[in-house]
């Protein structure tokens, strides 16, 4: 635990938890050299309709503290580190009522049945019967009301079979929506493919989540963003929205910020996996279906050794 929560304090190891099962010297070594780096810290997305903060978890997660500005009563999404949640709770005064669980693993819901214990009474949303205390099983299209917030759960199977995303709107708001995505769109990236297939993941990605409002705030389940672009540029070298993205999301992690939210119209610009139906990615894995080339992008991106800049 010890060195999980050193790792924790380096922004800069993006990707660490999944690195450590590739190469533990290599990685053990990075985190001795960052021990000292900048802490990650939480931020605040403050709109009229509703307030999202960012609380860091883990070596690179995100917990997000959902708040309806009308009633204060909020939602948390993926509390792996429940005394953080509390404390923001008390923190902004607000009533906690649920826990939003994008999908069973443990870094995301391990700390659901502590949460519950420690405050009691909280309504557990999830996908999966392997979501730790789930009390709630929603499918697709599900909606429910977090104060005047409307969420609707959204099934996106394929890193796990139970994934779901939640989209949150307010009813006549100018301001933009949200939507959780757990493990299945990160910045500029999508999680791995462990328990579905490629044409499950354009589903998700292409089919529903990119058929959401351009202006809607992508929240995701970890801070890759910088290692992301890099496989981005890799993709697409010619690409000037991922060179500026990449320099912009090193800045941000070197002074300990979120590199997050992005917009889903801005996934579209940088991100390879909402791209699959354009021609330069295409052409980079040799395709012409857009399915086939998300297979291939993600097979490559298993295998992909990040670069240092």
């Amino acid at each position: 635990m010890l060195f999980r929560s050193l790792v924790g304090s380096a922004c800069t190891l993006i990707g660490a938890a999944t690195a450590l099962k590739l190469a533990p010297v290599e990685v053990q070594a990075q985190a001795a050299a960052l021990l000292h780096s900048t802490v990650r810290k939480s931020s605040l997305v403050d709109q009229a309709n509703m307030r999202v903060e960012l609380l860091p978890a883990l070596s690179d997660n995100y917990m997000y503290l959902l708040i309806d500005v009308d009633s204060k009563e909020a939602a948390i999404v993926d509390p792996v580190e429940p005394i953080k949640v509390v404390e923001a709770v008390r923190k902004h005064g607000v009533k906690l009522t649920t826990i939003l669980t994008t999908h069973h693993h443990w870094d995301h819901a391990s700390g659901n049945e502590k949460m519950v214990r420690l405050m009691p009474g909280l309504k557990v949303y999830g996908g999966d019967d392997r979501v730790d205390a789930i009390t709630k099983k929603v499918s697709h299209s599900n909606s429910f009301k977090l104060g005047s917030l409307s969420v609707k759960c959204l099934f996106t199977p394929c890193h796990t079979t139970g994934h779901i995303c939640y989209y949150v709107t307010k009813e006549n708001s100018t301001e933009p929506p949200a939507v959780f995505t757990g493990d299945t769109l990160f910045v500029a990236g999508c999680g791995k493919f462990f328990e579905g297939t490629a044409e499950q993941m354009y589903k998700a990605l292409i089919e529903i989540l990119g058929q959401l409002p351009p202006e809607t705030r992508v929240y995701c389940g970890h801070e890759y963003t910088v290692s992301n672009l890099k496989f981005a540029r890799h993709v697409e070298p010619e690409n000037e929205v991922i060179q500026k993205k990449l320099a912009w999301a090193k800045e941000k992690c070197s002074s300990g910020e979120p590199t997050i939210p992005s917009t889903l119209a801005d996934e579209f610009t940088f991100n390879p996996f909402m791209r699959v139906k354009e021609k330069s990615v295409q052409d980079h894995v040799k395709q012409t279906n857009p399915i086939e080339t998300m297979r291939s992008l993600r097979k490559e991106k298993d295998g992909f050794r990040v670069p240092k800049e």
